[in-house]
C-alpha cells in the first residue's frame, strides 16, 4: 500500500472516530467534545489561509493563558488538552486540526507519555504516532513545523519516574523525524534544561510546565518558524 493510501485510510478511520465520538455524558477517551463548539464556529467562518493550530497537552493549552502568546493573533488557534498523550492526540487531529484547515500545525506533544498517562510506551511508540500526525498533515497540504519535548526530571504525578533520559531519547528520534519530513524543528529543550536534564524553577514552578519567563522562550523560539511559513 503506498503512502498516499495510508495516509487516506488513516484520515478516514480518523473520520469515522469523530463521527462516532460520544457527545453525551459517556466517557470521550480523546475529548473530542473539548473543543467541539469552537471548531464548529471558526468552520462556519469564512475560510482564514493564514490559520496556525497550535497541537498540545497542558503546556499548550497553558500557553493560551499568557496575555503576551501566540495567540493574542486571531490567526492562531490553540488546541491544547491538559493530560493528553501522543495516541489522544492523534485521534483528534481530524477534527481539531485537519477539519480546521489550517496552512500550518505546531506539534508540541510527547511528556505526557512519557510520564504515563495513558499506559506506557517507549519513545519509538510515541514517535510513531507523531509520525502518524505529520503523514496526515502533509496528505492534506498543511505544512508542519515539529517541537522539541521540553526538559523534566521529575513529574509531581509519577515521582518514581527519572524521565531524563527518555526524554533525550524521544527528541533526538523526533529531530529525524523533522529531518526525514524537511518540516522546521523548534528545540525548546536547549533553551530551557538545565545542568541536570531539568526545567529550573527560573522557567517554572513545578518542573513541567513553564512560567511567564519560559513561555517568553518559547515564543522567541517559534515566532522565527511561524514567519518562515507565512504567505502574505
Amino acid at each position: 500500500m503506498s503512502r498516499q493510501l495510508r495516509c487516506a485510510a488513516l484520515a478516514a478511520l480518523l473520520g469515522l472516530a469523530a463521527a462516532l465520538a460520544p457527545a453525551g455524558e459517556v466517557e470521550d477517551w480523546a475529548q473530542f467534545g473539548r473543543y467541539r463548539a469552537a471548531n464548529a464556529a471558526l468552520q462556519a467562518q469564512p475560510p482564514d489561509a493564514a490559520r496556525v493550530v497550535f497541537l498540545g497537552d497542558s503546556i499548550t493549552e497553558g500557553w493560551g493563558e499568557q496575555p503576551a502568546g501566540p495567540f493574542s493573533d486571531r490567526h492562531h488557534v490553540n488546541r491544547g488538552i491538559s493530560g493528553q498523550t501522543t495516541a489522544q492526540m492523534l485521534l483528534r487531529f481530524g477534527p481539531d486540526v485537519l477539519a480546521l484547515r489550517p496552512r500550518l500545525v505546531v506539534l508540541l506533544a510527547g511528556t505526557n507519555d512519557i510520564a504515563g498517562n495513558t499506559g506506557p510506551m517507549t519513545p519509538e511508540a510515541i514517535a510513531g504516532n507523531v509520525r502518524s500526525m505529520v503523514q496526515l498533515a502533509r496528505a492534506e497540504g498543511v505544512e508542519v513545523v515539529l517541537c522539541a519535548v521540553l526538559p523534566v526530571k521529575r513529574y509531581p504525578w509519577a515521582p518514581a519516574l527519572k524521565p531524563v533520559p527518555q526524554v533525550a531519547e524521544l527528541n533526538r528520534l523526533l529531530y529525524g523525524l523533522a529531518r526525514e519530513y524537511r518540516t522546521s524543528w523548534v528545540d525548546y529543550h536547549a533553551a530551557l534544561v538545565d545542568r541536570d536534564g531539568g526545567l529550573p524553577a527560573a522557567y517554572s514552578g513545578d518542573g513541567v510546565h513553564p512560567n511567564a519567563a519560559g513561555y517568553a522562550v518559547m515564543r522567541r523560539l517559534i515566532e522565527p518558524a511561524l514567519s518562515a511559513h507565512r504567505h502574505d
